[in-house]
């Protein structure tokens, strides 16, 4: 069920005033009915005997979410255990995809305030989504206190990360900018400003350098404010006809940006979990510091802006995988993350994966190719040996390096191409604590991908 029809079911799930409790007479036991939910992405509403809606939730598989309410671990949790004892039936929504699963999620609880989703909550205030719609170039922003006057409200939202998830997915798609900004149209000295890499990577039309006019950016609002508030069918029907129309009087550039706006709502689903698009909201390193400390020790003619770091992740041999992460201005960019299955290597040999793996990612960014992004540093887990085998593979795919590093984990030392000893840097470096949170990173995601196929091989999952 899409998110148009939202308005109308929250309403028929109102509480009613005099209810009565429901028949259970011919109606098998929950756990039973449940293992008939789809595999789905919707919201599900908990009830209790007087058919009051007790609690509503959102899942991406809405058979296998529910159904993890009655395993012995729910019953002995006790945030959970006082919701079991009071449920009596559960319906759901199906949606089309896991972002109209949180929104509408949204709107259900805003409307009915079900008792648990109230108690289950954590001592912060829920999460809202903030669209500062009185400014010439609205920003969006998740925030837990909301503005008393001129803000557009979306929530609240039950998961501060899902929410965070959805917001770094449909900036994709309409390219709003979340920066705190104050622009202004009428300014004409924001043409000389240099933009975040949110716009080289096309995640935001760049506002802050007058890429776009007031009248289409706001264009691009009202249409994420369309699409916030169940309208997501129609604002289909109206992009395609706005499409038909740019093509037609030959302004092609506006119908290309529509139809890629379309191909993007219309794979909703396909986008990805949103707890993968969720950003670090806190930061153990002074990413400012760190980069202002990486182009000092490296002599880089400019700071580094996009860091990728590279881990190789095994088990005596089996199951090889690696991990390429991604940093913009110093923090993570989780959308950039990679992992990669490794195919060619047999048995222990990190240096032919590195090979493999740079190959891989590089290949097909040719040295003319437009659009993309490469990074301004790429680090390696490892030491000499790693860092000559990214040498190697740069070198196979005919490719210019970026400033490649290599930090070995044991004493911490620096390998660059450029020298022949490596940079051992102060312990409290900020460079040497950015480029540690990298490679951990990098580290951490290797590892899960390597646990994921270890459980699939093992347990057959």
């Amino acid at each position: 069920m899409s998110s148009d029809s939202l308005k109308s079911h929250a309403d028929s799930f109102s509480p009613p005033a005099e209810a009565q409790p429901a028949d259970s007479g011919d109606i098998p036991p929950l756990e039973h009915r449940v293992k008939q939910f789809p595999h789905r992405p919707g919201v599900y509403l908990m009830k209790d005997r007087a058919g009051r809606v007790i609690y509503v939730g959102k899942a991406k598989d809405l058979r296998h979410r529910v159904s993890s309410y009655f395993l012995k671990a729910a019953a002995e949790d006790p945030r959970i255990a006082p919701l079991l004892r009071e449920l009596h039936d559960i319906e759901y929504l199906e949606t089309d995809s896991e972002v109209d699963a949180l929104l509408v999620e949204s709107r259900l609880i805003k409307d009915i305030q079900p008792k648990f989703n109230r108690e289950l909550k954590d001592d912060k205030t829920f999460p809202y989504l903030e669209i500062h719609v009185r400014e010439d170039f609205p920003r969006v922003e998740f925030t837990r206190e909301p503005r008393s006057r001129g803000t557009k409200l979306y929530g609240p939202f039950a998961s501060a990360g899902s929410l965070r998830g959805a917001l770094q997915v449909l900036q994709k798609i309409f390219k709003f900018r979340t920066c705190s900004l104050d622009i202004r149209a009428d300014d004409p000295r924001w043409r000389w400003f240099r933009p975040c890499l949110l716009a080289s990577i096309d995640q935001c039309s760049a506002p802050c350098n007058l890429r776009i006019t007031r009248e289409e950016y706001r264009k691009d609002i009202q249409r994420l404010l369309r699409f916030l508030e169940g309208g997501k069918r129609e604002l289909l029907r109206q992009l395609r006809a706005e499409m038909i129309e740019a093509a037609q009087q030959r302004r092609y550039e506006e119908a290309a940006r529509l139809r890629d706006e379309i191909q993007l709502l219309e794979t909703l689903d396909q986008r990805g979990e949103l707890e993968t698009h969720l950003q670090p909201e806190v930061f153990h390193v002074d990413p400012r510091k760190g980069l202002a400390g990486l182009k000092k020790v490296l002599k880089l003619p400019k700071q580094p802006r996009t860091i990728e770091g590279l881990d190789i992740a095994h088990l005596s041999g089996s199951e090889m995988v690696a991990s390429l992460v991604q940093f913009i201005d110093g923090l993570p960019f989780k959308p950039g993350y990679k992992r990669y299955r490794i195919r060619s290597v047999q048995g222990v040999d990190d240096y032919a994966a590195i090979r493999e793996v740079i190959c891989r990612r590089f290949r097909r960014r040719g040295i003319d190719e437009e659009g993309e992004v490469l990074p301004d540093l790429l680090l390696i887990d490892g030491g000499k040996g790693q860092l000559h085998a990214a040498q190697e593979a740069f070198a196979q795919v005919q490719l210019a390096p970026p400033q490649l590093v290599a930090l070995a984990k044991r004493e911490e030392e620096l390998f660059v191409p450029s020298q022949d000893q490596p940079l051992r840097l102060g312990r409290h470096s900020f460079a040497l604590r950015l480029l540690q949170y990298v490679r951990d990173e990098a580290h951490r995601f290797a590892q899960h991908y390597h646990h994921l196929l270890r459980r699939k091989s093992t347990l057959g999952e």
